[in-house]
C-alpha cells in the first residue's frame, strides 16, 4: 500500500508539472503570436500609407497626361520635382525650410509656456474660469490670420509680428486642451490629494497635471497645428522689412511669379513638416502615454 500510494503521488506530480510545462509553452506560444502581430501590423502601418501615396501620386499623372488643364497651371509629379530640384540647389528650399522651422519651434515653446500655467490656473479656480473661459474660447475660435492686420500695424515688418500670431492661435488652444483633461479627472484623485494634505500648488503639478495629460498632449498637438498655420498665414502676408525668407514667403513668390511648380512644391513642403511633427513627436508621445497608463493592449495602433 505505501508503494501504491507513493506512484499515486509522484504521478500526481508527475501529471502536474506536465500540465505546468504545457501551460508555458502555450503562453510562450501567446506571446510569440502577439509579437508577430504587432510586427505585422508595425509593417502595415509604414506600407498603407506608401501605397496610398503612390495611387494619389500616379492619380495626378493621369490627369495631366489627360490634357484637361494647361501644364502651367497643373504641373505633373515630375515638374513639381524638378522645381523642388532646382529650389534645393539654388539654397532657397534650405532657408525657407530651417526659417520656418526656426519660427514654429521657438514660437510653439514660449505658447506652451504661456499657456501652460494659465490653463493650470484657469481649470483650479473657477471664478477666472467663468470669466475667462469663453473669450479663451472665442480666441481658438478666431482664424489667427485676422491677427496680421494688427500684428503689422503694432511691430512692423519683423519677427515680432510672425510671433505673436503664432501665440494668438496656439496658446489657446492649448490652455482649452489642459482645462478640458482636468474636467475629465476622476474626483477621487483630487479626495485622495485633499487627504494627503496637498497644497493648492502640490495639488496642481503633482496631481490635476500628471491626470490630465492625455487631454493636455491633446492640446498640444492642436496647439501645434495651429501654431503652423498660423505662421504659415503670417510668412505669406508679412513680406519685407527685417523678415527673414520662409515656407509661407517661398509659397506667395511663386503665386506672385505665376509659377506652379514652386507653389506646388512650396505646398509639398509644408504638409511635409507636418506629418513629420505628427509623427516624429505628437504620435510617439501620446503611444507611450497611452502605453504607460495600460490603454494599448491589444491595440494596433
Amino acid at each position: 500500500m505505501p508503494e501504491t500510494s507513493g506512484s499515486q503521488s509522484l504521478g500526481t506530480a508527475l501529471k502536474g508539472a506536465e500540465d505546468s510545462n504545457r501551460s508555458l509553452e502555450a503562453g510562450l506560444d501567446s506571446l510569440q503570436t502577439r509579437a508577430a502581430y504587432r510586427k505585422r501590423v508595425d509593417l502595415t502601418r509604414v506600407l498603407l500609407p506608401i501605397a496610398a501615396l503612390v495611387v494619389l501620386v500616379l492619380g495626378w499623372q493621369i490627369y495631366v497626361s489627360l490634357g484637361l488643364r494647361r501644364r502651367d497651371l497643373v504641373p505633373g509629379p515630375l515638374d513639381v520635382l524638378g522645381a523642388v530640384g532646382v529650389l534645393w540647389q539654388e539654397g532657397t528650399a534650405q532657408e525657407a525650410i530651417w526659417t520656418s522651422l526656426q519660427r514654429g519651434v521657438i514660437g510653439f515653446t514660449v505658447s506652451i509656456l504661456v499657456g501652460t500655467p494659465v490653463g493650470l490656473l484657469l481649470s483650479q479656480v473657477s471664478l477666472l474660469r467663468r470669466a475667462f473661459g469663453p473669450l479663451v474660447s472665442g480666441l481658438q475660435v478666431l482664424p489667427s490670420v485676422a491677427w496680421v492686420p494688427a500684428a503689422i500695424i503694432w511691430f512692423g515688418l519683423s519677427d515680432a509680428t510672425v510671433y505673436f500670431v503664432m501665440f494668438m492661435g496656439a496658446i489657446p488652444s492649448i490652455i482649452n486642451g489642459l482645462v478640458a483633461g482636468v474636467d475629465q479627472i476622476p474626483p477621487h484623485y483630487r479626495r485622495m490629494g485633499q487627504v494627503l494634505g496637498a497644497s493648492r500648488w502640490e495639488m496642481a503639478v503633482n496631481v490635476v497635471l500628471p491626470a490630465a495629460l492625455p487631454g493636455y498632449v491633446g492640446g498640444l498637438k492642436q496647439g501645434w497645428a495651429f501654431a503652423w498655420r498660423s505662421l504659415m498665414a503670417a510668412e505669406i502676408i508679412a513680406m519685407g522689412g527685417t523678415l527673414g525668407f520662409g515656407l509661407g514667403s517661398l509659397l506667395e513668390q511663386g503665386r506672385q511669379l505665376s509659377d506652379m511648380g514652386f507653389v506646388i512644391s512650396a505646398i509639398l513642403m509644408i504638409l511635409a513638416i507636418g506629418i513629420a511633427v505628427e509623427l516624429l513627436v505628437f504620435a510617439p508621445l501620446e503611444k507611450r502615454l497611452l502605453r504607460g497608463r495600460g490603454l494599448l493592449v491589444g491595440s494596433t495602433r
